[in-house]
């Protein structure tokens, strides 16, 4: 395959349990100027214990975001959210941790600038995919429903060209594996589509594999079957999720060129 111009939104492809990522390459408002606060960069810190899940391969997790801008202010701040010299730390509450791998910057609402999204989970619920800015919580899907049930971020993207984003993410990756796409609009987060029988994760992998390519004909999300057989294209059509076969899957490295249009 030609490789093409490639758009990734958040490049977390094959990032490592803490990590730190850079801002994403490919904002939904490009060309936007920059309000005068953005958000530079995102990390989790003060490991807990305290949820002892052990997905990631370990048994911390992390109470607290950090997000770092370039012209901080203390307008509107949340309850849970400190800030200090153009670093605000939002810490959870005893009931909840990030499970996640590290935060991911992309710009969901469209004003050129970016937001973070990550996985947080109750300790009684589960996981979900939440959506913060510096000053607190923007949204977020609703929890699994269930403790020691989690979910793998897939992309941060305008799936079908609607000039709307949109966030995927595989629903219990190592049961369920169900693809399951939420749009932002308005504000608020809202399910349009899923897709059995994939998944990203296995259990005790510190990384997440796949993510999101452009190889010139759109977005596409790129996951394995069900039992990691063969790697799998999937694009958001009319709402729908549309699958195709595009290769065996060995290990990280099909995943990798899978990305990379090769």
């Amino acid at each position: 395959m030609t490789q093409a111009r490639r758009r990734l939104v958040c490049p977390w492809r094959g990032t490592a349990r803490r990590a730190v990522l850079p801002l994403c390459v490919w904002l939904a408002g490009a060309g936007t100027a920059l309000a005068a606060e953005t958000i530079t960069s995102a990390r989790f810190t003060e490991p807990t214990s305290r949820y002892a899940h052990g997905v990631l391969g370990d048994a911390e997790e992390w109470e607290a975001l950090e997000i770092k801008t370039n012209n901080a202010s203390n307008d509107t701040l949340s309850s849970n959210a400190v800030l200090r010299k153009n670093t605000y730390t939002i810490r959870l509450p005893l009931t909840s941790v990030f499970e996640d791998v590290a935060p991911r910057l992309a710009d969901v609402d469209g004003d050129g600038n970016p937001e973070v999204v990550v996985v947080e989970t109750s300790v009684t619920q589960g996981a979900s995919l939440a959506i913060y800015d510096a000053k607190g919580k923007r949204a977020a899907t609703p929890y699994i429903g269930t403790r020691n049930r989690w979910l793998a971020p897939v992309a941060v993207a305008d799936l079908d060209g609607d000039g709307f984003v949109e966030l995927a993410y595989i629903d219990r990756p190592h049961l369920m594996k169900t693809l399951r796409v939420w749009r932002f609009e308005n504000g608020a987060l809202s399910e349009i589509a899923t897709f059995g029988g994939v998944t990203n994760h296995r259990v005790g992998e510190t990384d997440i594999a796949g993510g999101l390519r452009d190889c010139g004909t759109g977005p596409e999300m790129i996951v394995a079957n069900a039992n990691w057989t063969r790697l799998m294209a999937v694009t958001l059509q009319n709402a729908s999720l549309v699958a195709r076969d595009i290769g065996p899957h060995k290990n990280r490295n099909s995943f990798n060129r899978a990305l990379e249009c090769r």
